[in-house]
């Protein structure tokens, strides 16, 4: 059990790898069940809770495809869209980029135009956090359905998209074949990020950072197996979305005290944390610092300095009115409260 200080539940936070589908409240994911049958084979949101663990990675793919039948409509796209951002008001994140992943719905009639209009729907009526929107390319489709994906939403940025991701079964797809399409994106004016060394290893990273130029990467839970792709992490100061829990959660790492980030930390890389599928792994992101303290020692000093990080890497535009997000976060109540401690 997570003991959580209440400082980190004030402390604002940011969010920049977070799965739309992934963060469904247990509450509304159990709502859309009913909604759509599948009481029958989840009897209630305790034996839900159960469902959603895993022995490993492709245990979770195959939960999160089950999980997925239960959202159908753009409709439902907008109630999941509310609910997640009241659960991020919940916790004191100011901002956060989520990624949706428009491949996975083609098959209910959904366009890429109706996705983005539903979800900007249900975040708009939740004004208290800032969320911007990166289309996840799912490499599991090829590269051909990612490279129409691009072209679809470079049509759509009115909904507030600001970048393009790629998820899904990296074990079985290698970045090398997505090379064109990460091009084409950057031409468009996206940013990119992309999965990598979390469900393969420090190939998969070098592949990424070779072949897609990526401006972020998620996880790299094992980029830390070749202390060469450190330094060149170090040098390059590519920021990293760690994941530390979902790691635990996918089996990508067998115990948290496995997790890299304390040498992350140490060797100057460039980091910021996350919750990446929060709905699904029963955790938030006060909990994630949490256990930075209980098992990695950081001290709130370093907290800060990751919550900072995570302001510095957002996409959020240049343009955007107000206070930059690293001032939203630094003169916030519950930052000036600790950090003056």
């Amino acid at each position: 059990m997570i003991t959580v200080p209440a400082w980190l539940d004030d402390l604002p936070k940011v969010e920049l790898h977070l799965h739309l589908e992934g963060a469904i409240p247990l509450e509304a994911l159990w709502h859309l069940l009913k909604k759509h049958g599948g009481a029958s084979q989840v009897p209630d949101i305790d034996a839900l809770r159960k469902k959603l663990t895993y022995p490993d990675f492709p245990a979770f793919i195959e939960a999160w495809i089950w999980k997925n039948g239960f959202i159908q409509t753009a409709e439902d796209f907008t109630f999941i869209s509310e609910a997640v951002a009241r659960d991020l008001v919940r916790q004191n994140i100011l901002y956060a980029e989520l990624f949706f992943s428009p491949a996975r719905f083609t098959d209910r009639g959904l366009s890429s135009a109706d996705l983005a209009q539903a979800i900007r729907r249900g975040l708009d009526r939740v004004p208290e956090v800032e969320i911007w929107l990166i289309p996840d390319l799912v490499r599991d489709f090829g590269h051909e359905n990612a490279a129409r994906t691009v072209e679809e939403f470079a049509e759509l940025r009115e909904f507030g998209l600001v970048g393009v991701g790629m998820g899904g079964s990296e074990h079985l797809h290698p970045p090398k074949p997505f090379s064109a399409v990460y091009e084409r994106a950057r031409e468009l004016g996206f940013r990119t990020s992309i999965h990598a060394g979390e469900a393969a290893g420090p190939e998969s990273v070098y592949e990424a950072l070779e072949f897609l130029r990526p401006d972020r990467i998620g996880h790299a839970t094992h980029a830390g197996r070749d202390p060469e792709l450190i330094d060149i992490l170090a040098k390059t100061q590519t920021p990293l979305e760690l994941c530390p829990l979902s790691n635990v959660a996918t089996g990508s790492i067998a115990r948290i005290e496995e997790h890299p980030v304390r040498n992350y930390l140490d060797r100057g890389l460039n980091l910021s944390i996350n919750t990446d599928d929060p709905g699904m792994f029963h955790n938030s992101l006060a909990q994630e610092y949490a256990v930075l303290i209980e098992v990695f020692e950081f001290t709130p000093t370093e907290i800060g300095s990751l919550v900072l990080s995570a302001a510095k890497a957002a996409w959020r535009p240049f343009d955007a009115p107000g206070l930059s997000l690293a001032e939203r976060v630094s003169s916030h109540p519950g930052w000036a409260d600790r950090m003056a401690e």
